[in-house]
Formats: C-alpha cells, sequence, structure tokens
C-alpha cells in the first residue's frame, strides 16, 4: 500500500481549511496539521516535515510570504503550493522568488487545483497562464531600489518631497530626482498615479 502523502494546510478561514481538507482526504492525502497564521504555520512545519505546504499568503501576523521565507531557509527542499483569493504581480513574484513550486487562486476549479496539488508534491511547478501572464508583466519593469522602496512607501502615505527628505535625512533634490526614476519604472507620470499602480501591483501595502 503507497505511503500517504503528509500535507499542512495555512490559511486563517476555518471553513476554506475545512473544505480544502475534505478535498485533499478525497485524493488520497493526510493533512498532518492546520495553521491560522504564519507563525504556527512555521511551527508546525518543523515539528511534522510534510511532502506538502498549502499556503495562504494574507493570514495575520506572520503572513504567508514570511512563513515561506522562514521555512525555505529551514528547508530548501520544501515544497509549496500558494493558494490564495488574490495574487498582484509583487506577490507572485516574491512567492515563487522564495521558492515557491505552484501558485494558484482559490477559485481555480477542482482539477486544476487536484493537478496543482500532484505537480507540486512531485517537485514540479505549476503556474497557471493567468498568473505566469502578471509574473511576465512584473519581470518586464525594472526592479525598484531599497531607497526608491522607501520613498515609495512615504509617498502612499501622503507625505511631501520635503517631509520624506526630512525622514530619510537626504535633501529634497536627492527626493525629485528618484521619483523622476521611480515615475519610469512605473511607467507613469506623477506622485498620484505613482502610489495607485504600488498600490495596485502590490509594491507596497498600507
Amino acid at each position: 500500500m503507497p505511503e500517504l502523502v503528509r500535507v499542512i494546510i495555512a490559511d486563517d478561514h476555518v471553513v476554506f481549511r475545512m473544505g480544502l481538507k475534505a478535498f485533499l482526504e478525497s485524493e488520497g492525502m493526510q493533512v498532518v496539521g492546520e495553521a491560522s497564521n504564519g507563525d504556527e504555520c512555521v511551527r508546525l512545519y518543523q515539528n511534522e516535515r510534510p511532502d506538502l505546504l498549502i499556503l495562504d499568503m494574507r493570514m495575520p501576523g506572520t503572513d504567508g510570504l514570511d512563513a515561506l521565507e522562514q521555512i525555505r531557509r529551514h528547508d530548501a527542499e520544501a515544497r509549496v503550493l500558494v493558494l490564495t483569493s488574490f495574487g498582484t504581480e509583487e506577490e507572485i513574484y516574491r512567492a515563487l522568488q522564495l521558492g515557491a513550486l505552484g501558485f494558484l487562486l482559490k477559485d481555480a476549479m477542482r482539477d486544476e487545483l487536484s493537478e496543482a496539488v500532484r505537480n507540486v508534491r512531485e517537485g514540479r511547478k505549476h503556474i497557471p497562464l493567468t498568473i505566469a501572464s502578471r509574473l511576465a508583466e512584473r519581470l518586464s519593469r525594472q526592479a525598484l531600489s531599497e531607497r526608491e522602496q522607501e520613498i515609495l512607501l512615504l509617498l502612499t502615505r501622503g507625505l511631501t518631497n520635503r517631509e520624506i527628505a526630512g525622514i530619510l535625512q537626504i535633501s529634497p533634490s536627492t527626493i525629485k530626482n528618484h521619483l523622476n526614476a521611480l515615475y519610469a519604472k512605473l511607467d507613469v507620470s506623477d506622485r498620484t498615479e505613482a502610489a495607485i499602480a504600488s498600490l495596485i501591483r502590490g509594491l507596497v501595502q498600507l
């Protein structure tokens, strides 16, 4: 008799976990743990060392991406399928950069979920075309520098150039230069468009 595939589910919605657990068990797998936040997920993973982790990105406290980073730091062979309600370009990019093998939205059909679980369990990538197209858009743009990310976050909070300069202890003219570079990378023309684009793409979270 083949050995059961051992799975951990990390998602803060109890009803969703119940449904996913029933689905996995119908596929012949064993759910050995459930977590409602990133901290629980990391502890469970370290204790159980499952064959597969199914992970939501947005959970209270330590979120899914931070949990993924911690898990992969200690287990480079971890097989992780991100299963989430919504994924921005930046979240998709970061999840795959951190080592997730699959990325799927929760509204996926049963057959696609079954295929994704099987692929990731066997060490293969699973990235649907809709997700791949968002990832391609992200990869086509230049990455923001650490300083540009700091400025973008403060900009989305409504701070002026002078206020941002004071916080970062650099001159307003330097802030202006960074903003021009930001606009070019984001393909926008002003700070309002930059703030909107950054929120839509998941570059910053308020």
